[in-house]
């Protein structure tokens, strides 16, 4: 009797064979989208509530301010006028920070040369003065 050979008293079954793709694969599919589809029934049906719902329109609590990394963004929008030209001042305010947000990525394109020069030094002063900017306005929100 060789290694190979199989063991007195049991029945030599055939083993059925699946191929992965597209046949079990499909199959679980199915599985998981019934599945999914009965958890996405009971949230539709018996959603759990979280607590007074919000009012989007509702002014902001008196004396609420931002983390600390925003705190000069949301100083800086307060003290914007209502509108600029046929603006509004925030949708301004936001616009403007979002140029400046990109122009961050864009300097490191722009300011590729190694040498001391006048291009160079209007990045760094306008750099340091963008620093001084948030500093400032941070300390204010915190002050005030």
């Amino acid at each position: 009797m060789n290694s190979w050979s199989v063991p007195a008293g049991t029945d030599k079954k055939e083993v059925k064979k699946m191929k992965f793709i597209p046949n079990f694969m499909l199959r679980d599919l199915v599985g998981w989208i019934l599945a999914i589809g009965v958890l996405a029934a009971l949230a539709a049906l018996f959603p759990w509530e979280l607590g007074e719902k919000a009012d989007a329109f509702a002014p902001a609590p008196a004396g609420i301010k931002p983390e600390w990394y925003f705190l000069f963004m949301f100083q800086t929008l307060k003290y914007l006028p209502a509108k600029i030209l046929f603006l509004d001042g925030e949708v301004v305010g936001i616009l403007a920070f979002g140029l400046a947000g990109m122009a961050l990525f864009v300097v490191p394109f722009l300011d590729r040369s190694r040498e001391d020069t006048k291009r160079h030094m209007i990045f760094n002063i306008v750099g340091i003065l963008a620093l001084l900017f948030i500093v400032v306005m941070t300390i204010v929100g915190y002050v005030t």
